[in-house]
């Protein structure tokens, strides 16, 4: 995911921000004036942005100022130019309180807004890096566009004040929100990685005019779906404008893929994950401990497993404790972009020449896609994997609007390899899904639960053939099967040994159950007389195996040196085969999920006698029998952040 979303906070938090965050992540010298120390520090001032600006007197793109970040952010949420209000206040002669609540912007608050942390995907960013002028500029204009797209979808769909009686009433900010944004370009480890920091404020006007809190559990939730969305919109523009296409890349095992621009080597990604590589090695210790970590009466601590809760959590640990200090010496942009490519050169392993000229390559590979890959979206069937998807890979098959939108997104942004949608897509594809294969089951007690957004789904059918999730056992047991084991009793550990010298147990992953589900359903609506399916009918997997590697790049000759023999009649010659031949040895595309006749015939037939049990379910849940409770906690799970791997987040920024 490449969106994070942090709390802020009146006190020791908003003092961070100003002396590091609004400079870089860099270091504030005391008494030093917030533009000398951008100056110094090499990055650009801050930028108001959001439609909410007009009612506090402020214009999108205008500079930030130290004081109007102090009156928003760190005075508990007053207006930017409080102390001008108060001032003439003072001097029409009202009294020091009543001057002072005239720059309130409602009541005070402890949490003054979130810190939304935006950055492409890494083939991008070297992209913005390695390239001309021309190719940095294009990035960054597709960047910042994004970044008002995102904040917009937010205004419109996700932010809500809250206000009556314990907050039961919500309301859309009808004026918008108003956030100050801030440019950073490199990570802690030195590498390359832009990115945005866009401290959103939770203050918002209501219709009557009154100043309220925008309820920030609503960003949380949202924030998958906004990473989503900011992919997608950055992919498209980048590839539109200068010529590219995205690939789905496997980063861990079983983990759904990320796209990336296809053509530029995984050697150089790989080149600027080193704060991922301190991570990894660091989050395998901490595993270690967590499996064999016993009280005083040497009963085993926490769980005999590592579930994606305690992983996640582990990794949150073990990228703070290999967080590095703060960057020496600021760089201006041209001498870190000139310092970047020598680095790349010396230390990545990837040829002078491919870094040198890594546009051309990224153009030549989507040459190759573009003219395989149609840019065909089934509704019907995308409604079929959304749902498929997010049904196995949310705990107990239960989940919300907002994780079919996520998938969605994700799901187009695969079918359309970094072409333009139409707006509202997404939007069609979770209706279809949810008219078409989803099944309500909400029950609210509140008036919270009333809402769209918030409305308890399940899916209409049952994957049998697929084993449940299954669970760590609450307390050890010596006769337990490790779920990754093959079956055999797991071996003790001998004594002695250090982490990566024993298999550490770990839940397994639901990504390829998921993919394996949603070709179970759509082969089963297929041939399925008794169900039809809308729209064009076409295979999604193996339409977008044609772009695979193997398929794109074209077989090398017996003679090398008669590269350029004249082709064969009827065989098209397009692409620079000599272009795409250095590419085999560097690109890492993720393969598509292969299933056999057999395989499907089984798994359909399997499919096919769970329909009286949905049809039970449907009458269970129609008739309002009573539905075990929702861990709220337990149901986000499946939907939190990836940890940050090869193509992960280069430090907390």
């Amino acid at each position: 995911m490449t969106v994070d979303i942090r709390i802020i906070r009146a006190g020791q938090m908003y003092r961070y921000y100003l002396r590091e965050t609004v400079v870089g992540d860099g270091h504030r010298p005391a008494r030093t004036p917030l533009r000398a120390a951008q100056e110094q520090a090499g990055v650009p001032v801050g930028r108001w942005m959001g439609r909410g600006l007009a009612a506090l007197g402020l214009a999108p793109g205008e500079e930030v100022t130290e004081a109007q970040l102090r009156n928003l952010f760190g005075e508990r949420g007053r207006h930017p130019y409080a102390d001008r209000i108060e001032a003439v206040r003072l001097a029409a002669g009202d009294s020091p309180k009543k001057a002072y609540r005239a720059g309130a912007l409602g009541r005070r608050v402890t949490v003054t807004g979130v810190d939304f942390v935006f950055r492409p995907q890494p083939s991008i960013y070297l992209l913005w890096a390695f390239g001309d002028e021309e190719t940095r500029l294009v990035i960054e204009a597709a960047h910042e566009r994004a970044l008002v797209r995102v904040l917009e979808w937010i205004e419109d769909e996700v932010a809500v004040i809250r206000y009556g009686t314990d907050g039961n009433y919500r309301v859309r900010p009808p004026g918008g929100l108003v956030a100050a944004r801030f440019r950073h370009y490199e990570a802690r480890s030195s590498r390359p990685l832009l990115h945005d920091h866009v401290l959103l404020s939770v203050k918002g006007q209501r219709l009557d005019g009154k100043w309220g809190s925008i309820h920030t559990t609503a960003l949380y939730e949202n924030t998958v779906a906004a990473s989503a969305l900011y992919n997608e919109l950055v992919a498209a523009e980048v590839c539109e404008e200068l010529g590219l296409a995205t690939e789905p890349r496997t980063v861990t095992e079983g983990r759904r893929p990320v796209m990336e621009i296809a053509g530029v080597p995984h050697e150089l990604i790989r080149w600027t994950a080193q704060r991922s590589d301190q991570i990894a090695a660091c989050l395998s210790e901490l595993e270690h401990e967590y499996v064999t970590a016993v009280d005083d009466d040497g009963e085993p601590k926490y769980l005999p497993v590592v579930s994606e809760r305690a992983r996640a959590k582990l990794n949150t640990i073990a990228a703070r404790m290999t967080r590095p200090p703060k960057k020496g010496k600021a760089r201006s942009l041209a001498q870190l972009r000139a310092d970047w490519k020598a680095s790349a050169i010396r230390t990545s392993g990837v040829p002078a020449d491919v870094i040198s000229s890594l546009l051309e390559y990224a153009r030549a590979a989507a040459a190759a896609i573009r003219a395989r890959v149609a840019a065909v979206v089934d509704i019907a069937l995308a409604a079929v994997d959304v749902t498929a998807t997010v049904f196995v890979m949310n705990n107990g098959g239960r989940f919300h609007r907002r994780h079919l939108l996520a998938e969605a997104r994700r799901h187009l942004a695969l079918v359309l390899r970094g072409r333009r949608r139409d707006p509202g897509l997404d939007d069609q594809v979770v209706a279809a899904a949810i008219s078409a294969h989803c099944l309500d089951i909400s029950e609210p007690t509140t008036v919270r639960g009333l809402e769209a957004g918030y409305r308890l789904y399940t899916a209409r059918w049952a994957l049998s053939d697929l084993p449940a999730r299954r669970r760590p056992p609450a307390a050890p047991d010596p006769d337990r099967r490790s779920p990754t084991d093959s079956g055999e009793p797991p071996a003790p550990r001998p004594p002695g040994q250090d982490a990566g010298e024993w298999a550490i147990p770990r839940v397994p992953l639901q990504y390829d159950r998921a993919v394996l589900a949603g070709a179970v359903v759509r082969e089963q609506l297929r041939t399925t007389t008794a169900t039809a399916v809308r729209g064009r009918a076409y295979d999604v997997v193996a339409h977008q195996q044609a772009a695979m590697p193997e398929q794109l790049l074209a077989p090398e000759p017996a003679d090398p040196e008669n590269d350029d023999h004249e082709q064969k009649p009827g065989r098209p010659e397009a692409l620079d085969l000599t272009a795409l031949r250095a590419l085999r040895q560097s690109r890492t595309d993720v393969e598509a999920l292969e299933l056999t006749v057999e395989q499907l015939r089984h798994l359909a037939a399997a499919v096919t006698k769970t329909g009286e049990g949905a049809r039970v379910r449907k009458r269970k849940y129609t008739g309002r029998e009573t539905t075990p409770p929702v861990d709220p906690e337990r149901q986000e799970e499946q939907h939190r952040p990836q940890q940050p791997g090869p193509h992960g987040l280069e430090a907390s920024c």
